[in-house]
């Protein structure tokens, strides 16, 4: 669990306030806006993720967190902007283009194959095989020991992730909790510097809920850097060293988890949302 005395050290002199420089951001968004027909999903005018922190992206239901994360991911296209990954331009590339640079992310609706095994799931996230490509299929020497290096860099992480013993069950077979796991463990196939986290903890029995974070902030302790978004505020509060606050489109403020909670523009938001969720 963060304390705000670790967060300082984190993320430096980063102020509280809507698109705060950071003392060395990894992910730097710029002008980004997407619209559904007259409808604004997002429109943010800059915000910097500190590198090698757990950031959380929060805001009521229909503020623009899954869609920003999709734009950012390469799997929607922005309607105007730029962002930047690791000091590098990857607005308008593909969604392999972007994990490829190093950042990759999971889903709300787990993409689990589920008549796969588990294993097969696992080596379906390694990168660059060899005997994919029509050249490389008849170098059977070097794709061979390819294969062996990628499965046991998988059983690697499936014993990391506690679920070894399912290795060769069907991904079908897994509750929901042990997919949110396998999910994660299979974007570290890459092991990217940035992992992204679409609702983690939804659906997911409480039994896994410290499991899984657990693994999150392990791998901030390792020096990756998560963004995630959740619904759980005792999640957000307890693991974040920085909040993303989004509503309509908008980054409405940011924070440690001690600016968030006494923000009142936080709580309006969140008040209005409800108020508006009553009504319908």
């Amino acid at each position: 669990m963060s304390s705000d005395e670790t967060v300082v050290d984190r993320m430096g002199a980063a102020d509280a306030v809507p698109g705060s420089a950071k003392p060395d951001p990894i992910l730097v968004v710029d002008g980004v806006r997407r619209s559904f027909g007259g409808l604004t999903a997002v429109d943010v005018e800059h915000l910097e993720v500190q590198r090698g922190t757990i950031t959380a992206l929060i805001g009521p239901n229909g503020a623009g967190k899954s869609t920003l994360f999709n734009l950012l991911t390469g799997f929607d296209r922005a309607d105007r902007g730029r962002w930047s990954f690791d000091g590098r331009q990857i607005g308008g590339r593909s969604g392999h283009q972007v994990a490829r640079a190093g950042m990759v992310r999971t889903f709300q609706l787990t993409k689990a194959l589920t008549r796969m095994s588990v294993l097969d799931n696992m080596l379906l996230g390694a990168q660059g095989q060899l005997g994919e490509r029509l050249a490389g299929a008849f170098l059977r020497p070097m794709w061979k020991s390819q294969e062996k290096e990628n499965t046991a860099r998988a059983l690697e992480l499936l014993e990391r992730f506690k679920l070894i013993d399912k290795r060769d069950e069907i991904a079908g077979a897994l509750s929901g909790g042990q997919r949110k796991l396998l999910e994660m463990a299979r974007a570290l196939m890459t092991d990217p510097s940035t992992i992204m986290l679409d609702e983690p903890m939804a659906g997911v029995n409480p039994a896994l809920v410290q499991s899984l974070l657990g693994h999150i902030t392990s791998l901030r302790d390792e020096g990756k850097t998560v963004l995630f978004v959740e619904h759980d505020m005792d999640v957000i509060m307890g693991i974040s060293d920085w909040i993303v606050v989004l509503a309509q489109g908008q980054v409405i403020a940011e924070g440690r988890p001690s600016d968030i909670r006494s923000n009142q523009q936080v709580i309006d938001a969140y008040l209005g949302a409800r108020e508006e969720d009553g009504d319908e």
